[in-house]
């Protein structure tokens, strides 16, 4: 019952995040710092609930964590919400969405998992529910279709960083929120040279800025890290996968909730984003 309740939470604290990072563009424009902002403040709720844990982990088993730290959060942020800032929170949630088809894409080329009738019907479902996205009729004046691309983009990157987890940590002692905390290092450092390389060092009213406008994002995505991680350590992966895949209908409602008229979500947008959400929840359950 634990794992269900944290994975449950884990999928709403994520789509909260997504809406947030949203809000938070609207205030200060800067991707580039939201990204690092984000990442780290991310870092501080992930190390201090690992710290409260007192798990100790083994220096020397924490790489493949920090390898699959580099891709996401590291590169995938980047993408991720220059994504939001181009198509908007509930959108780009849909084609997050796709992660688990993409995952179990990579996983069936290069780690040799079987093809299984559940994972076309699922792959299916996700194909009607970006389909039904496409097919829109209305969207918001500021949406950019680069937005999607970006987003797809960042799922790609997702579903690697699954698939190197899965196949480098498989004997792993690391506790769960050793292994969040070494990701979010590592993608904080990648984070913190990209903004070096692109736009140098920021100024403190940026910085200020940016810490006041995406803290609560950052808040939002560690709680959703912590949660997910300790669902995954109390529970199945058939149980806790499919439930996390809701968070693509989390990014859609609460889009729609607290940013009403500015989103546009309508009917199809909903229908793709819950065709896309059973298409991943049939996916994670086959692959426990």
């Amino acid at each position: 019952m634990a794992a269900v309740a944290l994975a449950c939470t884990s999928a709403v604290l994520f789509g909260g995040a997504t809406v947030a990072i949203r809000i938070g563009l609207r205030r200060s424009p800067e991707a580039r710092l939201a990204s690092l902002v984000m990442t780290a403040v991310a870092l501080a709720v992930a190390g201090g609930a690992a710290v409260l844990s007192v798990d100790e982990a083994p220096l020397d088993e924490l790489w493949p964590f920090a390898l699959a730290g580099v891709l996401a959060p590291g590169l995938s942020q980047i993408l991720f919400v220059a994504a939001v800032a181009a198509a908007g929170p509930s959108r780009v949630s849909v084609v997050v969405g796709t992660a688990p088809l993409v995952a179990v894409l990579i996983a069936i080329v290069f780690l040799d998992e079987p093809v299984e009738a559940a994972l076309v019907a699922g792959a299916l479902l996700i194909v009607l529910g970006g389909v039904a996205l496409v097919s829109e009729r209305v969207r918001p004046e500021d949406f950019r279709a680069l937005g999607a691309l970006l987003a797809f983009g960042a799922t790609v990157l997702f579903a690697t960083r699954d698939n190197v987890v899965r196949w480098l940590a498989e004997d792993t002692t690391v506790a769960p929120l050793a292994g969040a905390v070494a990701a979010l290092v590592a993608g904080a450092l990648v984070l913190s040279a990209y903004q070096l390389a692109a736009g140098g060092i920021p100024c403190a009213s940026a910085v200020r800025r940016s810490v006041a406008s995406f803290a609560p994002a950052g808040v939002l995505f560690g709680s959703s890290y912590v949660a997910l991680f300790e669902a995954y350590e109390r529970g199945r992966v058939s149980v806790v996968s499919p439930l996390v895949a809701t968070e693509s209908l989390w990014g859609v409602l609460l889009a729609a909730l607290l940013l009403r008229r500015s989103e546009l979500v309508g009917r199809r947008l909903v229908l793709g984003a819950a065709l896309v959400v059973a298409g991943g929840a049939l996916i994670g359950a086959t692959r426990a």
